[in-house]
């Protein structure tokens, strides 16, 4: 039990990091008062120099960022009426005011100015990556898509494809749903979301076969640091489906393991080879696996807690040691096991595009407790 003691108490070390990471309520305090300081030197300036337009539209960003709505978007409008203001300093306010708007919840709005904008500014990327946003958050995948294609994004573009067959495999668009999925793989054949609409195809129809000849096709196409997203995705739907029997079907899995015994050695393959072997109720040969997974990596944690609740269910435990394991092994499970590689935001469920630094297929998994 030390072990476990020691996976759920923090060092140090580590309570101190989280400490400077959540920041105190004085630091906070500290930055908001810079902040505000600048609003107010900003303010000065302007009205000292009523000429000077990159910095309204600067003390309107500023005001955005502190949550001030109302004064941002009436400097954005003060600007825009302004008579002899240049074209390219009124496409400006435009467009931060259609940002203004989108911050605010107004898409209508806010598209009808990144609109005026464009008129001016044509396909500048900033524009277009702004429409793009706009489209995703009102879920107009298909305009995303074409916004993505004039950025030459690809894997945006794949990606708001595969968001676009999501929404027609809903309605039962099934035909509709194919081509969308085929025209996001062969604009971007690493596109893991493609791939994993695929899995989930094959694998509904109870198709053994299909599933693992896509997943072969899968793991050659994704980059390596993402076919675990392919296993982790198709566990998460196939347990959502099973309503009798082991959330993986074992003839699924006898198909699958090739595909990963096929592949060079992979800590997290072999891992979830053993989750796969785990789902489908056979714990002898997921043991197995587990055991090739700490002998790559011996402080993998996720394989040492899999171990542990098999060993468990071996042991003649007391009512009340049982009770006091399970809780921990509970909180053990709610751990984020997912980071983004960018800029370290860890999160509970997949992801393929990072809401907080926007970086794409930057998901990562979590080796280490202190990671």
């Amino acid at each position: 039990m030390p072990s476990l003691f020691k996976i759920f108490r923090p060092s140090r070390r580590m309570s101190d990091c989280s400490s400077a990471e959540s920041g105190s309520p004085l630091g906070h305090e500290a930055s908001f008062r810079d902040t505000r300081a600048a609003i107010d030197q900003l303010s000065q300036v302007v009205r000292n120099n009523p000429d000077a337009v990159e910095i309204y539209l600067a003390l309107g960003n500023l005001f955005r960022s502190q949550g001030d709505l109302e004064r941002a978007i009436q400097i954005r409008n003060t600007l825009i009426v302004r008579s002899g203001l240049d074209e390219r300093f009124k496409a400006k306010a435009w467009l931060e005011l259609g940002r203004d708007y989108k911050r605010a919840g107004f898409l209508d709005r806010a598209q009808q100015a990144l609109d005026e904008a464009r008129k001016t500014l044509r396909d500048d990327p900033a524009i277009l990556a702004e429409l793009l946003r706009l489209s995703a958050t009102a879920g107009d995948f298909s305009n995303a898509a074409e916004y993505a294609s004039l950025l030459e994004d690809r894997i945006a573009q794949a990606h708001y494809l595969v968001r676009q067959a999501m929404v027609h495999g809903e309605a039962d668009q099934t035909a509709l749903r194919a081509k969308l999925l085929k025209r996001a793989l062969q604009i971007y054949p690493g596109s893991v979301e493609a791939w994993i609409e695929g899995l989930k195809d094959a694998y509904a129809r109870s198709d053994w076969r299909e599933t693992a000849k896509q997943m072969s096709r899968a793991t050659a196409s994704v980059a390596p640091g993402l076919r675990f997203v392919l296993f982790e995705s198709l566990l998460g739907f196939a347990a959502q489906g099973a309503e009798d029997g082991p959330p993986m079907r074992p003839e699924c899995t006898a198909r699958l393991l090739p595909v990963i015994e096929g592949l060079s050695q992979d800590l997290l393959l072999y891992y979830y080879g053993s989750l796969l072997l785990i789902h489908g109720q056979d714990y002898e040969q997921a043991r197995s696996w587990l055991e090739k997974t700490l002998i790559l990596h011996p402080d993998f944690w996720p394989a040492r807690l899999e171990l542990l609740l098999l060993s468990a269910e071996l042991q003649e435990l007391s009512a009340a040691f049982k009770v006091q394991l399970e809780f921990f092994l509970e909180k053990a499970r709610m751990v984020k096991k997912f980071v983004c590689s960018s800029c370290g935001l860890k999160r509970e469920a997949v992801f393929f595009h990072c809401p907080r630094c926007e970086a794409w297929h930057s998901i990562t998994f979590r080796l280490a407790l202190n990671d």
